[in-house]
Formats: structure tokens, C-alpha cells, sequence
């Protein structure tokens, strides 16, 4: 079986009046049916552009995108409505991805009756359905987004997500917005539906004890690029990559009897406009030499464990 979404040197620029925006730059991965990728970083390094690439949200500048084994990069007209019926996403902010003028039900039964697939009765049964799936009350069905709360809000959003069974739901920071209390409920829900319906995530977040909680596998990304990517617990274990390790020392302790050995960044952030070859991290690398200049590329320094450093092995021993 070939895995459910497989990205190979994907690109997508922006023109801007300075040139070229790299925001996501030869970015390649796989992901294997029934499993979550968490995707890091900090603000501005491409991890919700190159989500919106894969399904087809915005056009990919270069490379490709499979969905089970078929290339779906280019993919129009009709060809594209039956990938987008396989692939949905769950927008950050359900205080905005939802229409206001549309009652909850409505919105959930949207996606079906656009889908010209299932009669009236069929559209009101599976509604119903997936408001019990996902935890909202029939009670609530009449209710617009404003009268509920965020949680409920991004169960709306979720259910949307789901009603056309896809098999791939890019969740683009969906409990950022959310309470502490509120947002592990959201994620022990999305888990519980992988578990029951075997879908495939691609989970986008900057939260790294989020993701630690979700994901099988995390990408580390800086400036639109892969600078590490392994299983979940090899990066909280063995990080390797520079920037992933000031990453994790940002996590706080909530034990006060060890010290926090946090890693400070310095130097200017580098441009994403019409970058220059090599290290995007090298101005605020404290390991920095001479070969940092030559352009990095991702490579495995251990069983699924890759990193864009050149100098990885001298730096970890």
C-alpha cells in the first residue's frame, strides 16, 4: 500500500515587490495511513502555507503531491473535486472559518449537498450523525456560531471536516485560540476519530507539548525549509539539529528542581526573499562556519531520523 499523502520537493513562492517569497522550499515527507505528522516551528516558516499547498488551497510552485500513489498536483475540473472530497482541513481560528449567517446544522450539511451524492433525507440523517460524532448537542442545531463557545465552535469545524469521510485532514493549529481545558478535549477528540475512522493527519502547530502529545512523527521546519524530521519521542530524546534543540529548551519545566538551560538565539532572522544559498539558521547559530554557506540538504544520520546540518555529527558527538 502506498502511503496516504506523499510530498516530493514541494515549492511554493510569492511574488512580492523585493522577489521571490520562499515560503515553503523543497519540503519532502510521507504519511502512512492511520497516522499523524506534526509540523513545528515559529511563526512565519511555512508550516500552514505548505498544509493549504497539499490540498490544493493554493498551487504548488514546484514539486509534487500524491495521494495514494496518484499525483494530484495539477489536478482540475473534476479530477480536483474528488481530491478535494479526500482531503479537507481544519481552519485555526473557528471564530472566522465559520459562516455567521448560517445556522450549525446548515453549515455541516453543506459539504453533503454540495457533493450531489446523498438525498435529503440522507443529508439530514448523516448531520445528525455527525453532531453526535463529534460531541455537540441536537439542541444545538439551530444555534449560529456566535451563540456557542470556541470548543463547540471548532466541533463544528471538525464535523464539516468529516462529512464526506475523507482520508486526509490537514489541522491547521486548531486549538491555538482555545482555553488549556478546552483544547485538550479537542485533541482527545480528533485522536478518539483516528482511532475510529482510521484517518490520516497532518497536524500544524507551534505548540511543541502539543504535538509531542498527537504526532508519530514531527518536521521541524525554519524559514519554509525541513532543518529535522523523526518519530515524536527520537526528537524529544536525541534532538540534533541546533534550532530544534533552542526549540525544545523554550518548553517550561514544571520541575522546579531542575534548571532551565535555555538556548538563546541571536543575529538578525534571515530574509525568505530570494535567500541565498545554504544554512537559513547559520545567523543565529552559535556551531557556525565557513561550509554553513553551502547549501544544506536533508539526510538520515540515523534509523528515520533526518537532519539539514552539516556539521550535525561533529556538533552531537
Amino acid at each position: 500500500m502506498p502511503p496516504v499523502i506523499e510530498v516530493r520537493n514541494l515549492k511554493k513562492y510569492f511574488k512580492v515587490p523585493a522577489g521571490l517569497l520562499h515560503a515553503v522550499d523543497d519540503v519532502s515527507f510521507t504519511i502512512n495511513k492511520g497516522e499523524t505528522l506534526g509540523v513545528v516551528g515559529e511563526s512565519g516558516c511555512g508550516k500552514s502555507t505548505l498544509g493549504r499547498t497539499i490540498i490544493r488551497l493554493q498551487e504548488a510552485t514546484g514539486g509534487q503531491i500524491l495521494l495514494n500513489g496518484e499525483d494530484v498536483t495539477r489536478a482540475s475540473g473534476k479530477n480536483l473535486r474528488k481530491v478535494r472530497e479526500k482531503v479537507q482541513i481544519v481552519f485555526q481560528d473557528p471564530y472566522s472559518s465559520l459562516n455567521p449567517r448560517q445556522r450549525i446544522e446548515s453549515t455541516i450539511r453543506e459539504p453533503l449537498k454540495n457533493s450531489g451524492r446523498y438525498s435529503r433525507s440522507e443529508i439530514k440523517e448523516k448531520a445528525a450523525n455527525l453532531m453526535d460524532l463529534v460531541g455537540i448537542d441536537t439542541r444545538l442545531r439551530e444555534s449560529y456560531p456566535h451563540e456557542l463557545d470556541g470548543g463547540r465552535r471548532q466541533r463544528v469545524g471538525i464535523a464539516r471536516a468529516l462529512a464526506l469521510n475523507p482520508e486526509f485532514i490537514v489541522c491547521d493549529e486548531p486549538v491555538s485560540s482555545l482555553d488549556v481545558s478546552i483544547q485538550a478535549q479537542v485533541l482527545n477528540l480528533l485522536m478518539d476519530l483516528q482511532d475510529r475512522m482510521g484517518v490520516t493527519y497532518m497536524f500544524v502547530t507551534h505548540d511543541l507539548s502539543v504535538v509531542r502529545h498527537i504526532s508519530n512523527y514531527i518536521c521541524v521546519m525554519y524559514l519554509g525549509e525541513q532543518v529535522e524530521m523523526c518519530p515524536s519521542h527520537e526528537l524529544f530524546l536525541n534532538n540534533l539539529h541546533p534550532y530544534t534543540k533552542a526549540l525544545l529548551s523554550a518548553i517550561p519545566s514544571t520541575d522546579i528542581f531542575k534548571p532551565m538551560q535555555r538556548v538563546q538565539l541571536k543575529g538578525e532572522i534571515t530574509s525568505p526573499i530570494n535567500p541565498k544559498p545554504g544554512c537559513r539558521f547559520a545567523a543565529r547559530c552559535v556551531y557556525v562556519k565557513e561550509e554553513c554557506k553551502l547549501p544544506q540538504k536533508l539526510e538520515e544520520v540515523s534509523p528515520q531520523h533526518y537532519v539539514a546540518c552539516c556539521r550535525v555529527r561533529e556538533i552531537n558527538g
